[in-house]
């Protein structure tokens, strides 16, 4: 089964380019983040005749995290209890065998600023929910935009970004807890390969200059990670015309007899 999680940064725009990567990669579960649209303006009808479901969970201008899966999403939640407020950053579902969360965890904006407060406080209710989901859920996979580069292996200058939001301590200490509920970083048991980056600024021609972050991660319950059979970055859609500021992660499990 392959599952894929992608920072669109904005849906409006980057439709098209999303709905020709479903048709040429041909993923099971799509977990999508910074769709931008409203739920009334989500375009369901596109992703329907591709062939997909979907379920969101969507504002304006902001935020909003989609599924779009092969199989009828079901028991669906949008919203993360013990969250600080209703910003729509989670949306879980199951697709088939698969419990799937997806999340956009706040970005946290500086350290020690009220924004990167809540981004803690955000991903303590997140780890207590994923904790909540495994006693459920034996397959639970949880996909999206961390905004946490968990390793100095996963930055591009670990010295130019000590301390600083998405590198700090306390955001690596609270990705830590999330794996320390039972998960695994699905990525990092298919290779230790440093300079694996999912997020380039757009500022200061980034991308070509090789200055990115792996933020973006697909994380498994321990039913999942011995069934891992690959796991990789497409940087090809961040090459593309207007091209989003992350990559796709995408992942395979092996769930024959699941």
């Amino acid at each position: 089964m392959r599952v894929a999680t992608w920072n669109v940064n904005s849906l409006r725009v980057r439709l098209p380019q999303v709905l020709a990567w479903l048709a040429a990669e041909a993923p099971d579960v799509l977990a999508l983040q910074e769709t931008k649209v409203p739920d009334e303006a989500f375009p369901a009808l596109e992703f329907r005749e591709a062939g997909y479901h979907v379920v969101f969970a969507g504002e304006k201008t902001y935020n909003g995290v989609a599924i779009v899966s092969r199989l009828p999403p079901a028991e669906v939640a949008d919203a993360l209890p013990g969250a600080p407020d209703g910003q729509r950053r989670y949306l879980a579902a199951t697709c088939g065998p698969l419990r799937v969360i997806d999340v956009y965890v706040p970005n946290g904006q500086a350290v020690g600023s009220d924004k990167f407060a809540y981004k803690l406080a955000w991903m303590e209710a997140l780890a207590a929910q994923v904790r909540a989901e495994l006693a459920r859920h034996p397959l639970l996979v949880v996909l999206g935009d961390f905004n946490v580069a968990p390793e100095d292996r996963d930055v591009h200058d670990p010295e130019l970004w000590r301390e600083r939001v998405l590198a700090s301590t306390p955001e690596r200490e609270a990705f830590r807890a999330l794996l320390e509920a039972g998960l695994c970083d699905v990525l990092r048991r298919i290779t230790g390969e440093a300079g694996i980056h999912t997020w380039w600024d757009y500022r200061m021609n980034a991308y070509r200059r090789g200055m990115g972050l792996r933020i973006d991660h697909v994380l498994a319950s321990p039913a999942l990670c011995g069934r891992v059979r690959a796991c990789r970055v497409d940087r090809a859609p961040r090459e593309g015309e207007r091209p989003s500021d992350h990559a796709p992660v995408v992942a395979e499990f092996d769930l024959a007899g699941s």
